[in-house]
């Protein structure tokens, strides 16, 4: 008997308890059959959002938003105590609104039973993200245009294509990048405080793949580091004690990206490649030296996700760094891509004294041979293409609290023909980008009101009256003016051309250093030597010539007021022209 008191009494609570309303969010695209709707820069998303309830609910406002949002958590080992201390993050760095009219509200904002609201949406996919996305402290400026790029979904759970399957991108459980169609209804309490509360809310996954465009190589200094080793140097050995057949060197450059397709085509069939270079150079100890044999060839794919709970000041590097970091975490998976036999590649000689072609050298940090020695080089092509059919790739981004970059691991196996010891092992690990390719058909779309702005703008341009008053003071050197506003006289130093003789004193006297001889007293060369001393003044009081060098003046020039010359050189030369 109690049982039954204490089932109806929770029944009672569950019928007084009020329904919330029904949201369908459909959207007008065909792949909404694929149950992953895909999207990229500038694609629209366009749908209906339909609200139905059973019974009548008043309620204050409806919310359809366009949103994407970043989640991570670090989790570590406390020191002194065996429990895990988890530190979590959000960033909401999209949120996109549809308008809604008052007047499609129905009366009164109350839903009524058994009669459905219809409500359109149109979004596009940003280019970019608005600066106050990302508001936090930065290294440098190339951070903030990194981190203002739209980041693509990532460690989302959603199913593949195939509806059977889920799209495993390799991302780790302390990292969501999501993107959402959202609808809340929000109802004002009965209360004294009518404090706003969400009625219901619903969501619609979506996935998005920005277009990425392939970025500059990532500047290496060609040193050994904990992300990148693009060469390797080693001495080969003859056997055990039996001396050093010659050196080794194997180099890389970063490749060119790999291109991922429109992400609305069949991935699965989409062939993602690139072809990375490997030169290597071998330097014999002695002319009798055997060239050594190469062996396989294994090429791994590195994918590294970085992930924080405090925005990145600068670019992730160095992942040892973060596995001891209590605010950052690394998660490191590599793919198998393929494993071949490169003995067939053939050495080249070289002599030390010939010029060789830079496209199969080694890097010029390398010290050269000796001028009697003669060196070899090879070229290996390493084919990189992605496994999509397995896996789920995203393009390189940097985020503020994500990133996910790739690098490409190749192993070399060279073994020393006749020696009974083990083969020694190259590993080089070089950058590599994954970028993806936008809608072909997208373009920037804007309203009636911006296009008739920029061709009125573009019409002032066309139609602006030019200006041909003189110019301004300020702009002419030595420039002087009469009352008519017109340009009286220009002082300028005469140009080369009307020099007789184009000498070194012309053309410093053309850019205004020292002012050319005068023609008449050029045939008196014991006047110019005495011209260019410095200038004497007379003292009367002493009655003797002494040389007294004018401050700030020398024997020909002045400031601005032309040759000033002593009173004794002054009557010389009226005398000689007399």
């Amino acid at each position: 008997m109690p049982n039954e008191r204490r089932r109806s009494s929770i029944l009672g609570l569950s019928l007084d308890k009020p329904s919330k309303p029904k949201i369908d969010i459909t959207l007008d695209d065909p792949q909404e059959e694929n149950l992953v709707p895909s999207y990229t820069t500038l694609d629209k998303i366009e749908g209906t959002v339909s609200i139905s309830t059973t019974v009548d609910l008043p309620f204050e406002d409806i919310h359809i938003t366009f949103q994407g949002a970043t989640r991570t958590y670090v989790e570590k080992v406390s020191n002194t105590h065996a429990v895990f201390d988890r530190s979590k993050a959000y960033h909401a760095f999209l949120r996109l609104s549809q308008p809604i009219r008052e007047t499609e509200y129905p009366e009164n904002h109350v839903l009524k039973a058994g009669e459905t609201y219809s409500y359109r949406f149109t979004f596009v996919v940003p280019e970019t993200l608005l600066p106050q996305s990302c508001t936090h402290p930065r290294d440098n400026e190339r951070v903030l245009d990194a981190h203002l790029h739209l980041p693509p979904t990532l460690g989302d759970s959603m199913l593949g294509p195939d509806g059977k399957t889920f799209l495993e991108d390799m991302a780790p459980d302390m990292t969501i990048v999501s993107y959402a169609i959202r609808v809340v209804i929000f109802q004002r309490s009965q209360g004294i405080s009518g404090k706003l509360s969400i009625l219901v809310d619903a969501v619609k996954k979506l996935r998005i793949i920005p277009a990425v465009d392939e970025s500059p190589p990532i500047p290496l200094s060609g040193t050994d580091s904990d992300d990148y080793i693009v060469r390797r140097e080693k001495d080969l050995k003859k056997g055990m004690f039996k001396g050093k057949l010659g050196r080794l060197t194997v180099e890389s450059s970063q490749p060119s990206s790999l291109r991922l397709p429109y992400c609305r085509s069949d991935m699965t069939r989409a062939r993602v490649t690139t072809m990375a270079i490997v030169n290597l150079r071998f330097d014999p100890s002695d002319e009798s030296a055997k060239l050594p044999r190469l062996g396989n060839l294994v090429n791994k794919l590195k994918v590294v996700t970085f992930f924080s709970v405090v925005p990145g000041r600068d670019f992730p590097c160095r992942a040892n760094a973060y596995i001891y970091d209590s605010q950052r975490g690394v998660f490191v998976e590599n793919v198998n891509l393929s494993s071949r036999n490169v003995e067939s590649v053939q050495w080249v000689p070289h002599n030390a004294l010939e010029r060789h072609d830079s496209a199969i050298s080694v890097s010029d940090n390398l010290p050269p041979p000796s001028a009697s020695q003669t060196y070899y080089t090879a070229q290996i092509l390493v084919p990189v293409h992605l496994p999509t059919s397995s896996k789920t790739f995203v393009p390189t981004f940097h985020g503020c609290l994500v990133s996910r970059v790739y690098s490409l691991s190749l192993t070399l196996s060279v073994h020393v023909p006749g020696a009974k010891v083990s083969a020694t092992i190259m590993n080089l690990k070089i950058p590599l980008q994954v970028s993806a390719e936008g809608n072909p058909d997208a373009r920037p779309t804007i309203s009636e009101e911006e296009m008739q702005a920029i061709a009125a703008r573009n019409i002032d341009t066309e139609l602006a009256p030019r200006s041909l008053a003189p110019p301004s003071p300020e702009y002419i050197e030595h420039a002087h003016l009469d009352r008519s506003g017109s340009v009286a006289s220009v002082i300028l130093p005469p140009t080369p051309e009307y020099f007789e003789h184009d000498t070194p004193a012309f053309r410093a006297a053309s850019a205004g250093q020292i002012m050319p001889p005068i023609p008449e007293y050029s045939e008196h060369p014991e006047v110019m030597q005495d011209m260019m001393r410095p200038a004497r003044t007379r003292d009367s009081v002493a009655g003797a010539d002494r040389d007294a060098e004018l401050p700030g003046y020398n024997a020909i020039g002045g400031r601005g007021a032309g040759v000033r010359l002593s009173w004794d050189r002054t009557m010389r030369m009226q005398a000689m022209r007399v």
